[in-house]
């Protein structure tokens, strides 16, 4: 039997919960992870800018992605990968392995040495995606500012890939996995290496694992609205059994 007393115990954990939930804030939410996909219209270019496809705005091709509040170096631009179906626009391919829905295209520079991607909003644990460079190495740096500015939290060396990959007519397959993990909140990622000869691919935020997918800790009031839902039954049945003992 729930006496009077023990409800008031489960009132005051509800009430308790519902206030350390309302405080938990958004941004501890996300694993964010960039495939490039969508952002070449004639799905045939290897110099798209990416420009704010990914901050709200368009890429060089007039397309929008999801607003995640990530810019890039005007140099960035969007690679169209060889698919079974579409096997000659460029000399790169995903070869069918890896996540089935980022298959069509990934990041490239074509000009200078290095390019950044920015995250203002910053992230934490852990960076990574899958690259392929065929000829040349690069490098990772991830740092606490913008733009590569402010401390330097990791460095990651991206060796040259083998391999290859029969039917997609691509020197550039397969790519692969790498991840490095940091202490501190992460805004900037610099690439560095030769231009034209390095092609990434799902950029991950906060994951040493690259490709994770997309995920947010429930809504606050979510888990609140159950929580009162829950006292609230409780009264209406002790009502009813109150009225039916009369």
């Amino acid at each position: 039997m729930i006496t009077l007393s023990s409800f008031t115990k489960f009132a005051g954990i509800t009430v308790a919960l519902a206030t350390a939930l309302v405080a938990v804030p958004k941004s501890q939410a996300a694993t964010i992870s960039l495939n490039f996909e969508g952002i070449d219209v004639a799905g045939g270019s290897n110099n798209t800018s990416i420009n704010n496809f990914y901050n709200g705005g368009t890429s060089g091709s007039g397309t929008s992605g999801v607003d995640y509040g990530v810019t890039f170096s005007p140099n960035a631009s969007a690679l169209s990968l060889n698919t079974l179906s579409n096997p000659g626009v460029s000399n790169t391919s995903r070869g069918g392995l890896g996540d089935p829905s980022s298959q069509n295209g990934g990041l490239i520079f074509l000009s200078g040495t290095q390019t950044f991607i920015n995250y203002a909003n910053g992230f934490d644990t852990g960076f990574s995606l899958f690259y392929a460079a065929i000829n040349n190495p690069g490098s990772i740096s991830v740092y606490d500012g913008l733009n590569g500015t402010g401390g330097l939290l990791a460095t990651l060396g991206l060796p040259i890939t083998t391999g290859s990959c029969p039917g997609y007519n691509a020197g550039f397959c397969p790519f692969a996995p790498v991840g490095v993990s940091f202490a501190g909140t992460a805004r900037s990622i610099g690439f560095a290496g030769v231009a034209n000869q390095i092609v990434l691919d799902d950029v991950t935020f906060g994951s040493v694992t690259p490709g994770a997918p997309t995920t947010a800790v429930p809504e606050p009031f979510t888990i609140v609205g159950t929580l009162i839902g829950a006292t609230a039954a409780y009264r209406t049945r002790k009502r009813l059994k109150a009225t039916n003992k009369l």
